[in-house]
């Protein structure tokens, strides 16, 4: 193995020896100005924070100036041009409808018309067994023909006695007494003809006739049933006519509708039975009264009936068109205020400020009122607007308000 060169100890000797450069007042200067620009960058810092907190300060107040002006939502009176559709509940009801009662006891000897039959006036519906009536009349006969034998009697005796006063042989006041006798038994007997009558006529409710042309729209007893006079009970209804040529129907109209309507309006029946259809009406008169826990009138229309097509107890829904005048301007019912000195709108001024306008209401369909007065075609009315709003108040209608957002701070 070869020796390894000798190292050189003089280079390393002065490699050792060489003196180094001096680093610490390098150092120091750095330092130094470290310290000085602390202070500096404090200074900027604290300028920055107060600039940015004025600037913030600023845009705060003017956000909450801006917060403090209400925003508001617009509309424009609509023209109420033509009609408008006013849709009523309303009940049909026969132009004429009877229930039929027995005026006699007894019992239903026969029927001969069942729900649904047409019948014409004086048509027998049934006939009425009643055997103690029939008794009763008899009796009645019986009682006529013992008046009428009294009555004889007692006008012969008084032809009599009055022959016998021209001979002197009997008293005035005794032929006096003889007469008044025969014209009492003259008055019973016409008392037991009365009362013969009053039987008769009983035995002619024996047979039930339908009192006009129409239809039977109930039957309520049976053969051999038990019949009671009278009408003091539902139960002792037998039958129920109804004349269908026409039909009556009413429709309770609310107050704020009664003027509008007037006799010979016509309008529109739409029967849940008959999808799609619609029958013609016309108003025929009115009660002339408002109901006062509905506040409606009732109003009565009169309807054809040709085919048959109503039937009594209908319901139906009722729908007028109620004319307006071209000039009549419309706004949503939300819009109203109402003071003590009237309805009143909420308009909008070109300076944004509102005017409280007083104005006269008409038709009020519910969603929608009829502005008669106060209002004009280029208004800006304020729709629901809040019960603190007040005259002259600044607002900001709601398609130039900016989205409403806080500043943020810095």
């Amino acid at each position: 193995m070869p020796d390894a060169p000798a190292p050189d100890l003089d280079r390393m000797s002065s490699v050792r020896t060489r003196p180094q450069p001096a680093r610490k007042p390098a150092h120091r200067r750095r330092n130094l100005l470290m310290l000085g620009a602390i202070p500096v960058v404090l200074v900027g810092l604290a300028a920055f924070g107060i600039v940015a907190r004025q600037s913030h300060d600023a845009g705060l107040s003017t956000w909450t100036d801006a917060q403090a002006i209400p925003t508001v939502a617009l509309v424009k009176p609509q023209i109420l041009a033509g009609s408008t559709i006013l849709k009523l509940p309303g009940n049909v009801q026969a132009y004429y409808e009877a229930p039929i009662y027995a005026r006699v006891d007894g019992y239903l000897k026969a029927w001969y018309f069942d729900i649904g039959a047409h019948v014409k006036q004086g048509q027998v519906l049934a006939v009425i067994d009643t055997p103690d009536l029939d008794q009763q009349l008899n009796q009645a006969h019986a009682r006529v023909a013992m008046a009428a034998a009294d009555q004889r009697l007692a006008a012969i005796t008084a032809a009599r006695w009055r022959s016998l006063l021209a001979t002197r042989s009997v008293a005035q006041q005794t032929v006096d007494e003889k007469e008044g006798e025969a014209e009492a038994k003259m008055a019973a007997l016409q008392a037991a003809k009365a009362d013969v009558s009053r039987l008769e006529a009983l035995e002619s409710f024996k047979t039930i006739t339908a009192p006009f042309d129409g239809i039977v729209t109930a039957r309520k007893t049976d053969i051999g049933a038990l019949i009671q006079a009278g009408s003091s009970r539902s139960d002792n209804e037998l039958f129920a006519v109804a004349d269908v040529h026409a039909m009556r129907v009413y429709v309770p109209v609310p107050q704020a509708f009664v003027s509008e309507l007037t006799p010979g309006t016509t309008a529109t029946l739409s029967l849940p039975q008959y999808p799609g259809r619609t029958f013609p009406a016309r108003l025929d008169t009115s009660s002339n009264a408002v109901n006062v826990s509905s506040r409606t009138a009732l109003f009565e229309l009169m309807a054809p009936n040709p085919e048959g097509k109503l039937w009594p107890g209908t319901y139906a829904d009722v729908t007028f068109k109620i004319q307006h005048p071209a000039d009549h301007l419309s706004v949503p019912a939300g819009a109203l205020i109402f003071q003590a000195a009237g309805p009143q709108l909420a308009i909008v001024g070109p300076d944004d400020r509102v005017e409280l306008r007083d104005v006269k209401i008409g038709l009020d369909t519910g969603s929608h009122v009829e502005i008669v007065s106060g209002l004009h075609p280029g208004d800006r009315v304020i729709n629901n607007p809040p019960d603190s709003i007040v005259d002259g108040e600044k607002v900001r209608p709601a398609s130039d308000a900016a989205p409403s957002r806080s500043p943020t701070r810095a």
